[in-house]
């Protein structure tokens, strides 16, 4: 590898003069000159710490631009139009056909382009990381300071600012730059600024001060680039998978559903792109309805300049997506009046292309024809992702559409009666040892005390928990994460974020209006009354299925129910029973809470699960590696042991 950086960099000694002609257009893969650059700048050497870090973000943004042409190109070269040719023998033949040469044209088209191996400039998971978050412009405005070049240190600093709006010393550094003498204005430029965000903000402000001729032209601008940049982030979608999971043998999976897997994953890719342009540099999440608000804004601006066409042509756009809205379905009507009857009035075609389907079913669904496709990517989804569960006395009593949502099951059979008995005999300790919520009444309502014990506050009592019960907490938490992982993510792991056993214990029972748990989403912060739900910290943003697996069914109330946005209106209802098991993803797609126990104890243990490894519950592992048949004495050597290491709340 080092020989190859110093040929890419032109350092190949008695080669170097006839190395570089051969290749005028190579792309120098961007994490090695970061790695140079960031190297530089700890060794202070300013200069070359500047030009590497700027190297590899013009190299960043040439393999991003590489990889968006060549896929366009492609698509037109080798495109999968019609199906097979009649007697062209088998499909598998017809379909991977035009798939290998699709791919043959990708790997030719990007060898071009950059030069060199395409495999060469996948970098790691912590690089993309660093490079989506703008971290080459921390150092590069270091470095140009020490260089005395202010103005270049500005816009490296704000353009790293303004999607770090949280990170304390940039802002102080940002105050001093705004006190220095010599600095101007216009030194704080975004250098990643995206057009249609720039373009979208000036026309709602011209939209506000009613200068509606000007509000169209940069509304018109903004749409067009949101827009393309959609088309664009789709294009980036279809590169290497290079998710970073640990994979087990047992985890591999066969060639269709690998394919249906990476298939799925860019289908979800694609429908993220949706919010990834909708979601400002410096915030978490995304602007509501970020594209039907620009033909919203349109269609009035167009009406008041006296353009009733085009306005109508917007108000046909905007109730594709929203196709009930009553003051939209009044403004047509008014449109066909004004226009006359016999005018036809069709939506704007760059809005209904095929791709913007995706768009569409990130807007409540009001409509057959997005019923149909919502359910043909359910149907999709199911096929492929919902694999075969690793247990044969495990039983699915209810899916996702009995369920009323998306991403949501009940499982039966998880555990015996017996398993269940001796997994109750573990909240006596818990209720000792008032683990996780450390014996506080719980924060939702002042009726309840929540009482709970961790895997590994398990495995390290003292004589107070039988080392078998604990043994089979660790089983059938593992047993929980299996099932679900083979149900909604196989080939895909989940790691555990946090794992529980829970119950709450009632102060006042009788009379209760209020809720165990009120109505929440599990990775994002749940606003109803503006129908979004914000993924954005104090929320565990990170986690991405969650589950419940019940011990016990003799109380009262306790139950656990899915709802609307609004908090309020109630899709599905799921009953304890010991055993039961009911998964779900984590998201604003699933706000669900647990109504009053009234009577008894409702006993489970709660699971939480992420695809991130930096987010993985440490405890789980080292509890797994602990024996379970060693002597006390070990145990406790064992235990003592186990201590070191930090354990918490996900």
């Amino acid at each position: 590898m080092k020989l190859l950086h110093r040929l890419l960099e032109g350092k190949g000694g008695m080669c170097e003069a006839p190395f570089l002609p051969l290749l005028p257009f190579l792309v120098i893969p961007y994490d090695l000159l970061y790695a140079d650059g960031v190297r530089a700048y700890f060794a202070r050497d300013w200069g070359r710490a500047a030009e590497l870090l700027q190297r590899a973000l013009h190299s960043y943004a040439g393999l991003r631009a590489a990889r968006r042409a060549c896929r366009a190109a492609c698509r037109r070269e080798a495109a999968f139009l019609g199906g097979p040719p009649a007697g062209s023998g088998p499909w598998e033949a017809a379909l991977f056909g035009r798939v290998l040469q699709r791919a043959d044209c990708l790997q030719h088209c990007l060898g071009r382009r950059l030069g060199a191996a395409p495999s060469a400039h996948r970098a790691s998971l912590a690089i993309r990381r660093d490079f989506q978050q703008r971290e080459p412009y921390n150092y590069l405005q270091v470095a140009f300071f020490q260089l005395k070049k202010l103005d270049q240190a500005v816009s490296a600093a704000h353009t790293f600012f303004v999607a770090n709006p949280q990170h304390l010393q940039m802002r102080e550094d940002i105050e001093k730059y705004r006190r220095m003498s010599g600095v101007k204005s216009d030194n704080f430029r975004d250098l990643e600024a995206t057009p249609h965000w720039e373009a979208y903000e000036a026309g709602v402000q011209h939209y506000n001060a009613d200068e509606y001729v000007q509000a169209v032209a940069r509304l018109e601008e903004s749409l067009t680039e949101a827009l393309s940049a959609l088309e664009e982030c789709r294009a980036l979608c279809e590169g290497p998978w290079e998710d970073e999971v640990e994979e087990e043998e047992e985890m591999q999976p066969g060639l269709y559903e690998a394919i249906a897997a990476h298939y799925i994953q860019v289908l979800k890719c694609r429908q993220q792109c949706v919010l990834e342009i909708a979601t400002k540099p410096g915030r978490i999440s995304a602007t509501e309805d970020f594209i039907p608000s620009h033909l919203d804004l349109l269609q009035f601006a167009y009406d008041q300049v006296g353009n009733q066409t085009l306005a109508a042509e917007c108000a046909a756009s905007y109730l594709l997506f929203y196709p009930t809205d009553e003051l939209m379905l009044e403004k047509m009507r008014e449109y066909r009046t004004e226009l006359g009857e016999d005018t036809a009035i069709t939506a704007r075609q760059v809005v209904t292309t095929p791709g913007l389907y995706f768009l569409a079913l990130s807007c409540p669904i009001q409509q057959d024809h997005r019923l149909l496709i919502q359910s043909f990517l359910i149907f999709i989804c199911t096929c492929f992702l919902t694999g075969p569960l690793p247990f044969e006395s495990i039983a699915v009593t209810m899916d996702s559409r009995q369920m009323n949502g998306t991403q949501r099951v009940v499982f039966d059979r998880v555990l015996t009666e017996s398993e269940c008995e001796d997994l109750l005999r573990l909240t006596k300790a818990a209720g000792e040892a008032g683990d996780g919520f450390r014996a506080r009444r719980s924060p939702h309502t002042p009726h309840e005390r929540f009482e709970g014990l961790t895997v590994l506050k398990a495995l390290a009592q003292n004589g107070d928990v039988d080392w078998r019960d604990a043994k089979l907490l660790l089983q059938a938490s593992e047993k929980s994460r299996r099932i679900i992982e083979s149900y909604f993510t196989p080939g895909k792991k989940l790691h555990f974020s946090f794992t529980h056993l829970v119950f709450p214990v009632s102060w006042r029972q009788e009379g209760r209006m209020d809720l165990s748990h009120p109505v929440h989403a599990d990775n994002c912060l749940l606003d109803p009354e503006g129908q979004e739900c914000w993924r954005e910290p104090p929320a565990y943003v990170y986690r991405d299925y969650s589950g419940i697996l019940y011990l016990n069914d003799d109380f009262q109330g306790g139950g656990l129910f899915f709802t609307e946005m609004d908090t309020v209106t109630v899709t599905a209802k799921v009953q304890p029973k010991c055993g039961r098991l009911v998964a779900f993803s984590s998201g604003k797609e699933n706000p669900h809470g647990v109504w009053a126990v009234s009577r008894g104890r409702r006993c489970a243990i709660a699971l939480w699960y992420t695809h991130s490894q930096e987010h993985a519950e440490q405890v789980k592992d080292h509890a797994e590696e602990m024996d379970m048949s060693t002597s006390k004495q070990e145990q406790i050597t064992l235990r003592n042991g186990l201590w070191a290491f930090p354990w918490g709340r996900g």
